[in-house]
């Protein structure tokens, strides 16, 4: 019985270990980027999707998993506070937990296999110039984020790079995929999504603000400080919104964008908490973290669902 409990616990730390929210809305970015093709030609090609798919999601997992390993010496050092479970650290590793180098061998297998995949998509002609440019600034971009010299992620920078790899560079890679060339609808979505996803990397480092000035980290948040990203934050959130009506005037699809603004009021419910934030009430942080994985998750819902039936 022992045992299976501890079966059972090893899993569920796995499965935190691998921020499942990450994968999740990488899976909905290239959905959304097949999406793209569906809704141009009507035809998907599944084998290269799933190829993608599963290429996409090791990637992301296998340096997830490095940079795991590679923070773990600083992130559960409890002497000087504890990371929140959405910004900071899986809080799957340590005492009691997961052994660090169970991150190590974890990304390491995950990058071996998408080599494998890489190698299966060349060789099948699949990707193409642009696509093989794409796959390999996808493979940049996570390696510079997540491990060292570079890690970005802790710079000030990783925000916007990772924001560009998950919306932009993904769906981009799903389309090619499919044997379409980069669509200006591609770039309508994408580029307010990317400002959306950018608001809620800075929504979800709040919570985490005053452990990562203890820790001498740098997320954007500490070197712009909590009030200019406060503004920012809210300037990037309603500006999404409104890249959108304007996309309306360059050709970007009525049918396809209106449903958005159902969405609004969760935006601007967002908003409105940062400001009581800022000034002086109680932080519910939980509650924001919610409503800012719920206004971009559900803004590339509705467009994804939209791109499939149309």
């Amino acid at each position: 019985m022992q045992s299976g409990a501890c079966k059972v616990k090893s899993l569920r730390l796995f499965v935190q270990l691998s921020r499942p929210i990450i994968i999740l809305s990488a899976a909905l970015l290239f959905v959304l980027g097949t999406g793209i093709a569906h809704y141009l030609s009507g035809q998907i090609n599944w084998s290269s999707f799933i190829l993608g798919f599963a290429w996409v999601v090791l990637i992301l997992a296998g340096f997830q998993y490095l940079h795991e390993y590679f923070d773990s010496a600083v992130l559960y050092d409890d002497s000087v506070g504890r990371h929140t479970p959405f910004s900071g650290g899986s809080g799957a590793i340590g005492p009691g937990r997961l052994p660090r180098l169970a991150a190590l061998w974890a990304g390491l297998t995950c990058l071996t296999i998408a080599a494998s995949l890489t190698f299966l998509m060349l060789k099948n002609q699949e990707l193409g110039v642009v696509g093989a440019t794409i796959l390999g600034l996808i493979f940049m971009g996570e390696l510079v984020l997540f491990v060292p010299p570079f890690r970005l992620v802790t710079s000030g920078y990783g925000e916007i790079v990772m924001s560009i790899v998950l919306v932009g560079l993904i769906p981009a890679l799903a389309l090619i995929l499919q044997g379409h060339d980069l669509h200006k609808l591609l770039f309508m979505v994408a580029f307010p999504l990317t400002t959306l996803h950018l608001g809620m990397l800075l929504a979800l480092e709040f919570p985490d603000y005053a452990v990562d000035l203890t820790r001498g980290k740098k997320p954007i948040i500490v070197r712009i400080g909590w009030q200019m990203g406060m503004l920012l934050h809210n300037i990037l959130v309603l500006g999404s919104f409104v890249i959108i009506g304007m996309a309306f005037v360059f050709g970007f699809p009525l049918r396809l964008g209106w449903p958005v603004f159902f969405v609004l009021p969760i935006g601007l419910f967002q908003i409105w908490m940062m400001n009581r934030i800022g000034d002086g009430a109680k932080p519910n942080w939980n509650l924001l973290v919610l409503v800012a994985l719920s206004t971009f998750g559900l803004t590339a819902y509705i467009i994804t669902f939209a791109l499939w039936t149309h």
